[in-house]
């Protein structure tokens, strides 16, 4: 369960998708601030709230901080292993096949449990923009989840099929079109900044950590969301110009400039709307997800951010822009669909990379025969994803993410230390600056976003672990590719999928 899967034998495939060096600081940075911003500032407010009050502008600060060193530590390993299977990948090649499982493992709760988490937060848009234009009123039993005080949530359901079934047939989310949808998520958040910022009132920002220095943990714990797809940058080593200089600018600054924006809009709603916790009769606050909390917002009417599944589309409606926070809304509805597409494609791709090592059955990697896709494995996974949106409210879904990717940056940011001394020779087009302080500070950061999760989070992510122990020691560990002397490169097979979607227009 040690056995470590030859470097070079997966750098061969590096070798065979070499791509032309074309990206600079610039497009770098730009690239990260679209691969951000997105999902996590949309839907993740009202729970940061509850969990933070006005404190949630320091949560961002921590989370940023985080991301930024593992960042750094993720860049060294795409920039020398810039393969499909991502954190997967690089730790078969580091650590052992036991811990490359456990990272994949852990890679399906960021993306396929973050997909569903996107396509609750899509559906908590769509129908208040629906109620809002069109003055009805749809049955919570129909858009909430039963912890959300629903039976079912349609919508998000529904659009994780229809993600699904577009994966199926072929259909790639364009460069060009790409770039339009993080225009029109960008110039959203500017507008509703442009609109908030000047109405704030700064009494609403005391007590600015009602909870304590605990609830600003918790809501950076489950804002770390907000951040995900900084990995985008990392993995562009491959076509970045001068990596050594330009990785750095454009991980930091894409990072900084996203903070800078998370702090904006969060003001924003602080100041206008406020954003103090709802409390329990003890002064406690309420457990976000929990019956209490549920109950407590049907008795407000629905009156603060913290009970609002479009928290900032209620803000502007709020402060008098009704019309601006239903094209807010519009703007989330359009883009948020594109995000549930890109994490269940990398979803997907995990999963074939791992069947094709032997640790899945080999039946979950069969292509299609006309759309040349993953389907089994794209169809398996957009059930559960559709499951996940189905009945689980957003935050939760978010919480269950973080701990996967957490848990796989950790990994990442060991395996970098790792390297660097059973490997010190090794050709690295990007170095991580200062990697023995980088390194530890990452590992270190991840593992107190990780305790500063909830209980309940905590605990599903040990069941999910030991379950994926058992599937291991039952499945992968006897039928192995490696363990049986196969030695083969997945992503160089001729009927191999995409193993990407070009992040930008000119990305090759």
């Amino acid at each position: 369960m040690w056995r470590v899967k030859p470097l070079d034998a997966i750098l061969a495939t590096a070798e065979k998708k070499s791509l032309h060096r074309s990206l600079g600081a610039f497009q770098l940075t730009m690239l990260g601030i679209g691969a951000i911003i997105g999902t996590g500032i949309f839907v993740l407010t009202a729970e940061a709230a509850q969990k933070a009050g006005p404190g949630m502008i320091a949560a961002f600060i921590i989370a940023g901080f985080v991301c930024a060193v593992a960042a750094l530590c993720y860049s060294e390993m795409s920039a020398m292993v810039p393969v499909s299977g991502s954190a997967y990948t690089y730790s078969y090649a580091v650590m052992g096949e036991m811990i490359a499982w456990m990272v994949g493992w852990a890679l399906i709760l960021e993306y396929a449990v973050a997909a569903g988490a996107v396509s609750v937060g899509w559906s908590g848009y769509v129908v208040g923009l629906i109620e809002n234009a069109f003055a009805i009123d749809i049955p919570n039993a129909l858009v909430l989840g039963p912890m959300d005080g629903g039976i079912v949530n349609l919508p998000a359901a529904g659009v994780a099929l229809l993600v699904t079934w577009l994966l199926v047939i072929g259909t790639r989310e364009s460069a060009a079109v790409n770039a339009v949808l993080v225009l029109v998520k960008v110039s959203a958040l500017t507008l509703f900044c442009v609109l908030a910022l000047p109405v704030m009132k700064m009494e609403n920002f005391t007590p600015f950590a009602p909870l304590g220095f605990s609830g600003v943990a918790a809501a950076a714990a489950s804002i770390f969301f907000a951040y995900v797809g900084f990995d985008a940058v990392s993995t562009a080593a491959e076509e970045t110009k001068n990596p050594q200089r330009n990785m750095p600018i454009g991980l930091i600054g894409s990072l900084a400039v996203c903070t800078l924006f998370y702090i904006l809009v969060a003001s924003g709603v602080i100041g206008t709307v406020g954003a103090q916790p709802v409390m329990d009769a003890a002064g406690v606050g309420l457990r976000p997800g929990s019956p209490e909390l549920t109950a407590a917002c049907q008795s407000l009417a629905d009156t603060h951010v913290v009970c609002s599944k479009e928290a900032l589309a209620w803000t502007l409606r709020e402060i008098g822009w009704v019309q601006i926070g239903n094209l807010l809304g519009l703007a989330a509805g359009l883009a948020l669909p594109s995000v549930i597409l890109m994490m269940m494609f990398g979803q997907t791709r995990i999963f074939f990379v791992m069947s094709r090592d032997g640790l899945l059955p080999s039946g979950l990697s069969k292509i299609h025969p006309k759309f040349h896709t993953p389907h089994v494995i794209t169809i398996i996974t957009g059930v559960c994803v559709s499951a996940f949106a189905a009945f689980f409210p957003v935050g939760v879904l978010a919480d269950i993410s973080n701990s996967g990717t957490l848990f796989a940056f950790a990994m990442v940011a060991i395996a970098v230390m790792v390297l660097r001394k059973t490997d010190p020779g090794r050709k690295r087009p990007f170095r991580t600056p200062l990697v023995w302080i980088v390194a530890p500070v990452a590992i270190l950061g991840c593992a107190f976003l990780f305790f500063s999760l909830g209980t309940d989070t905590k605990l599903m992510f040990l069941i999910w672990a030991a379950i994926g122990l058992v599937v291991y020691f039952a499945y992968g560990f006897r039928n192995s590719h490696l363990g049986r002397g196969i030695i083969d490169v997945p992503e160089l097979a001729a009927d191999a999928p995409p193993d990407s979607v070009p992040p930008m227009p000119g990305a090759q």
